[in-house]
């Protein structure tokens, strides 16, 4: 990847952006260089100031999903904020013909993992890599492994699951709620287990308005929906997977749902929680400002529209986007673990007289949170758009692929319009010329790409929820002052407004690949298809004009 460009930000150029950043590092320029850190987390937090870096002290950390975005985040975080744990497990699998090894080294090449390269170059002596499959049975693990796991982890991250919307209902069973299910298993076998954290999403319950910091009854239980998975082949389940979602809109909330139940039955006698982040986006400020490396949700319209692809979209402005910076995520998963210790510690103190109501009573108060950013600092999908134009127009990118003309309609009907001529007709016309040129075609299929994504985000722009997070608000009341430092998720104090300056550079240097010292070339493109822009659209109004005359005079 390019290195970027040094970049100085002065509290005059933009006074907003500096006094955000200006309380973690106000001698830092915000873009040094690509990969570098900007976080208020270097700072030497002596343990006993912090209970969350004495919690984690000596521990050993089984993650699985570290090879994705949150999975990574929190692998880097645990390493740079909490020198002193003991290990940290990570669950892999072999994948598109790279081997354990290949896929374990591929994570560390991020530049997420910089700051430890420079500071603590021996950090993976601390990272062991355990070869399984969250989509096999029992995790893929072999009984070497299991009986390593049993024997030394003490807290358990679960982020792995499948976000695929379309993926097939039997593929998303397994790897949502089988793999929930048989790690649940292999944790009641953990004899030092403190803490079992399972990420869910916000979404899970989607088909409810209002979405409380509780346990739902799902539209099936777990063993009734893998039955059902295990005795019909992928045809018939196709053909009825509509059915068996019901008000559900995807496969991927309907098993999130389903897998929240098996946390609520098989994890009874386990210090358990269940944490529901909304929809995940860049990192405000750590271990990179900005840092993204997908293009999911969000951050898929925020790139469509500021490279000129995505044109419309189905969805109401006055709706609240309902989306979360990636490292506040981290931050809270990370204290919410402890929190579950912490719950477990006051509960066993209690003076209760047999097992049996001990645990029953932790199963009345599995903890579950709501990481969600609607109750303490709302953004309407109108304010989305109007930043990320804002911000985009300040750092054109080469790679742009006409002048950006987003929209987000809350007709239907006036989208699909919008969706012919703004979408397929151009992708016909284009795809027309590459093969009078002899050259691949290749908008028709990428529209057909696009126009799925934008259906499926349909559902989501075009809906609020009530959503709430006493649960998160009290875990931060609870942290020390310390703790609230190294561990920052207060959403309260986010401006989107500056974040979506990090946000949007971010997107252009890790997704588009597009250093900042492109821009000069990416401002004289952007004033080229502009002009083109409008002459195309000087002379369809005027071919417009003279059908109309020669229709009617």
């Amino acid at each position: 990847m390019s290195r970027m460009q040094s970049v100085h930000i002065s509290e005059e150029a933009n006074p907003a952006f500096y006094a955000h950043f200006s309380r973690f590092q106000p001698n830092m320029d915000i873009y040094e260089q690509q990969g570098q850190d900007i976080t208020a987390s270097d700072m030497l937090v002596p343990d006993e100031d912090s209970d969350i870096k004495r919690f984690y002290k000596d521990s050993c950390v089984f993650i699985t999903g570290a090879t994705g975005f949150l999975g990574k985040l929190a692998v880097e975080k645990l390493l740079r904020i909490c020198p002193d744990v003991k290990k940290i497990f990570i669950l892999l699998r072999e994948k598109k013909g790279k081997d354990i090894k290949q896929r374990f080294e591929d994570i560390f090449k991020e530049p997420t993992f910089d700051h430890l390269k420079r500071h603590n170059p021996d950090f993976l002596q601390k990272v062991c890599p355990v070869v399984g499959d969250i989509s096999l049975p029992d995790l893929g693990l072999n009984e070497l492994d299991k009986e390593g796991l049993m024997r030394e982890v003490d807290c358990v991250l679960h982020f792995a699951a499948t976000v695929r919307f379309d993926e097939s209902l039997k593929m998303a069973t397994y790897i949502n709620v089988r793999g929930v299910r048989d790690l649940i298993l292999l944790a009641k076998q953990m004899k030092k287990l403190r803490a079992f954290l399972h990420v869910s999403t916000a979404f899970s319950n989607c088909n409810r308005q209002e979405i409380d910091e509780m346990f739902y009854d799902p539209p099936i239980t777990g063993d009734k929906l893998l039955d059902l998975v295990e005795c019909l082949d992928d045809d018939q389940l196709n053909a009825i997977t509509k059915t068996v979602l019901k008000d559900f809109p995807n496969t991927y909330a309907f098993t999130k749902c389903v897998a929240e139940d098996v946390v609520r039955k098989e994890g009874q006698s386990l210090p358990i929680a269940l944490y529901r982040p909304s929809i995940v986006i860049a990192t405000v400020k750590e271990p990179v400002a900005g840092w993204i490396d997908n293009v999911y949700g969000a951050t898929g319209v925020l790139l469509g529209a500021a490279v000129g692809l995505l044109r419309t979209l189905h969805g109401n402005k006055e709706k609240r986007a309902e989306m979360v910076p990636a490292d506040y995520v981290i931050n809270s998963c990370l204290a919410a673990t402890w929190d579950i210790a912490t719950i477990k510690s006051l509960n066993e103190n209690k003076e209760i007289q047999d097992q049996e109501s001990r645990e029953e009573k932790f199963v009345r108060e599995i903890p579950v949170y709501n990481y969600v950013s609607t109750p303490e600092n709302p953004l309407t999908w109108a304010e989305f758009s109007h930043l990320s134009r804002k911000h985009c127009l300040q750092i054109p990118s080469e790679k742009v692929m006409w002048h950006s003309m987003f929209r987000m309609r809350s007709n239907y009907y006036e989208h699909m319009l919008a969706v012919f001529f703004l979408h397929t007709i151009p992708a016909h016309l284009v795809d027309f010329i590459l093969l009078c040129l002899r050259k691949k075609p290749m908008l028709v299929d990428g529209y057909k790409k696009i126009n799925k994504f934008s259906g499926v985000l349909a559902y989501f722009t075009n809906r609020d929820w009530k959503f709430r997070n006493d649960n998160v608000q009290a875990l931060w009341k609870r942290m020390k002052k310390h703790d609230q430092e190294l561990f920052d998720f207060d959403i309260r104090k986010l401006n989107w407004d500056a974040y979506f300056f990090t946000y949007t550079r971010g997107a252009r240097v890790y997704l588009l690949k597009d250093p900042l010292d492109t821009i000069p070339q990416g401002t004289v493109k952007y004033y080229k298809l502009l002009l083109a822009h409008y002459a195309v659209l000087a002379v369809f109004w005027l071919l417009v004009l003279r059908l109309v005359v020669w229709v009617f005079i």
